[in-house]
């Protein structure tokens, strides 16, 4: 089975209208998953056979807005949905802060790609000016405990709500620092960074794509783990391969 996961905000002017339509064309095409509709766009995990799903992506990323749509592609032995879910959110993932999104700013918090960051982590964690390179964590603690980069600043939270409370006392530490903001597949770090930057860290990045999208074109290195998904993979090692069909299954993450 072929599975993606993909996000991109743009304006909705009719997420119920949007909704309805991509549950009707991943219903057609027998897509298990999930897709959540907002205001500020949509964010989806959906499983299929290679044909159909692609062929999905392409009518979604043909749509008015979605230009640019970035996905993130793995397989696995069967699809890890039981069913299709389509549901309308005021957020795509909620952070209760209204200015963080590019809908609002009118453009991406800056990013860095997968490659330079295994660059700057091959270089002793220090960016191409010298700085150090400080790696936050935006998922939540039971995320973290599957894995993480090494050495990363991960905050004791159980909602993105939470982060920027939890955040507050490590401010002034990453004050000389590039910061470079990460989570699943780039939701949370992109709003995250948009967060910090509004609120005067002007050093925050974003990684582009996320963990995901690191493995993707990476492989793992610099990472300790795996990575957890909301699925019944439970979590993805660098090669992307599911936790219950790598070959040290059960072994501890």
């Amino acid at each position: 089975m072929l599975n993606v996961a993909a996000y991109h905000f743009f304006a909705v002017d009719d997420p119920a209208e949007l909704a309805r339509a991509l549950r009707e064309a991943a219903t057609a095409a027998e897509l298990k998953g999930s897709i959540l509709v907002a205001p500020e766009g949509l964010n989806l995990f959906l499983a299929g056979e290679d044909a159909p799903l692609r062929g999905f992506m392409e009518m979604l990323a043909g749509l008015p807005g979605v230009e640019g749509l970035q996905a993130k592609y793995s397989h696995s032995s069967r699809a890890p949905f039981g069913r299709l879910r389509v549901k309308v959110k005021p957020e795509i993932i909620s952070f209760r802060r209204p200015q963080a999104t590019p809908l609002a700013t009118g453009e991406r918090a800056p990013a860095v790609d997968p490659p330079t960051l295994a660059r700057w982590l091959g270089q002793g964690g220090r960016d191409d000016q010298g700085r150090p390179v400080v790696l936050l964590d935006t998922r939540n603690a039971q995320e973290v405990e599957y894995g993480t980069f090494a050495g990363a600043l991960t905050l004791p939270i159980a909602r993105f709500t939470e982060l920027p409370a939890a955040l507050e006392p490590h401010r002034e530490a990453l004050r000389d620092a590039t910061v470079v903001s990460f989570c699943t597949g780039g939701i949370r770090c992109e709003k995250a960074a948009l967060w910090m930057r509004q609120d005067g860290m002007d050093n925050v990045l974003q990684l582009d794509g996320g963990i995901l999208g690191y493995f993707e074109q990476v492989g793992g290195l610099g990472y300790e783990g795996r990575c957890f998904v909301f699925d019944e993979r439970v979590a993805l090692d660098p090669a992307l391969r599911p936790l219950a069909e790598a070959p040290d299954a059960g072994a501890a993450s």
